[in-house]
């Protein structure tokens, strides 16, 4: 996205229809003390996967700080407790060695490389849960 008004549509074709429709989404990271907004959270329901998966980003400065894992923990909970979800999936790039670590460390496990789009990369595929 290179303008606001990219990113204006993005968030409400995107983001706000998957509340819509499912009822969860990506939530807002933000600093407890300041709201100081620090990165983004939450789920996404792919037509690709059969249940939703886990994303999380951070801005640059925020990373490697421990605020992904916590956040994602968060949702995890909010996840399993309010929303009813059984099994939750994750997908990473092939080289992302960090956030296949932290998904480990949620207790995710390595399923299989996938394809979701003809042409796009081959995934790494992680499940945690029924």
């Amino acid at each position: 996205m290179r303008t606001v008004s990219e990113a204006r549509d993005y968030i409400e074709n995107r983001f706000r229809e998957s509340y819509k429709q499912f009822g969860f989404g990506m939530y807002a990271v933000e600093f407890k003390e300041t709201g100081t907004p620090i990165g983004i959270c939450g789920f996404v329901k792919r037509d690709s996967l059969p249940d939703a998966d886990i994303g999380f980003a951070f801005l640059p400065q925020f990373e490697k700080k421990g605020y992904a894992f916590e956040s994602a923990a968060a949702a995890m909970k909010y996840g399993r407790d309010v929303l009813g979800l059984k099994r939750v999936l994750a997908i990473t790039s092939q080289d992302n060695e960090s956030s296949g670590r932290l998904l480990e460390k949620l207790n995710f496990k390595f399923e299989s490389l996938i394809i979701l789009l003809p042409d796009a990369e081959e995934l790494k595929l992680f499940s945690s849960g029924a």
